[in-house]
């Protein structure tokens, strides 16, 4: 999505260098605002870029690919220039045909960015795509391939997609991950104190569930592979509780226990990368120590 969003900052950049000349009152506003828009531009694009070389470097060949990348863009930047050039020799003079040609391939640019990012096929774990992978899980009992997922992974945000039916829930967005400890209530602390189980005793998580939304608080010295563990079994939960289950903690733990290891295996052998979960910076993590209950006799 954000490889989309800097491209359409980028074009928008250029549209306010367009614009500007039209209004002289607000020139050096508008000309301020289309800098603005070019520099989210590198700032979102840097961080696709490199996410995306990581990707194809399938021989941990980065840098090769980064220098194969960066040719390319030289090559097809100077075409550009060129018929960009010529274009503008030809439509000098004629104002409805320059902004005919910039707007048409505007939307061409921005339709084949929207196509090369849907032929994307990506194989590490966010959100998004292990609540995908989790339910058909629970479904079937088998994981998709990252083909099957890319077609149904969400490309633009959900606002601008809210028209299309869903074949899915998307269950991730029931859950937030790295509560920050001391913003609970003392209600809500002894909810979270209860569910503290027998499983957390050695899990590096905490799991809070309040109306269907689930809230992990994270342990400081929690592993990227404890983290991808705690977002799935909030998954379990968040699946749980919109069936109507009466005892969700219970029932996700029993779950964990007997599936979840199942489950990553198949995702490894799927072609899918469980060494962690992609998500956004956990800034807010806790440090707790639980101990079993002896009970007493007297």
């Amino acid at each position: 999505m954000w490889r989309l969003v800097a491209d359409l900052m980028n074009d928008l950049g250029m549209l306010m260098d367009l614009l500007s000349p039209l209004t002289p009152s607000a020139f050096l506003f508008i000309l301020c605002l289309g800098s603005l828009s070019r520099s989210f531009t590198g700032v979102a694009s840097g961080a696709t870029r490199a996410a995306l070389t990581q990707h194809f470097a399938l021989q941990d060949n980065a840098a090769d690919i980064s220098a194969k990348e960066g040719s390319q863009e030289t090559v097809a930047t100077m075409i550009g220039m060129a018929l960009g050039m010529l274009l503008a020799r030809i439509t000098t003079g004629h104002s409805i045909a320059i902004w005919t040609l910039f707007l048409s391939l505007t939307v061409f640019h921005m339709y084949a960015n929207y196509k090369a990012v849907c032929c994307l096929s990506l194989t590490t774990m966010n959100c998004e795509r292990t609540s995908i992978l989790l339910l058909h899980f629970f479904e079937t009992g088998q994981v998709r391939s990252p083909n099957q997922v890319s077609s149904m992974e969400n490309i633009l945000p959900l606002w601008m997609t809210s028209w299309r039916p869903r074949s899915i829930t998307p269950l991730h967005k029931n859950v937030f991950l790295g509560l920050r400890i001391t913003s609970l209530k003392c209600k809500e602390m002894e909810d979270l104190l209860k569910s503290a189980g027998p499983h957390y005793l050695k899990a590096k998580y905490l799991l809070l569930e309040k109306n269907g939304f689930i809230s992990i608080v994270v342990h400081r010295d929690s592993t990227p592979a404890d983290i991808l563990r705690s977002f799935i079994h909030a998954l379990v939960i968040a699946k749980l509780a919109a069936e109507g289950k009466p005892s969700v903690h219970v029932e996700s733990e029993l779950w964990i226990g007997k599936h979840y290891e199942t489950f990553i295996l198949k995702l490894q052998s799927s072609g899918w990368k469980t060494e962690r979960l992609l998500s956004p910076s956990i800034i807010w993590r806790a440090k707790w120590l639980l101990e079993p209950c002896e009970d007493k006799a007297d």
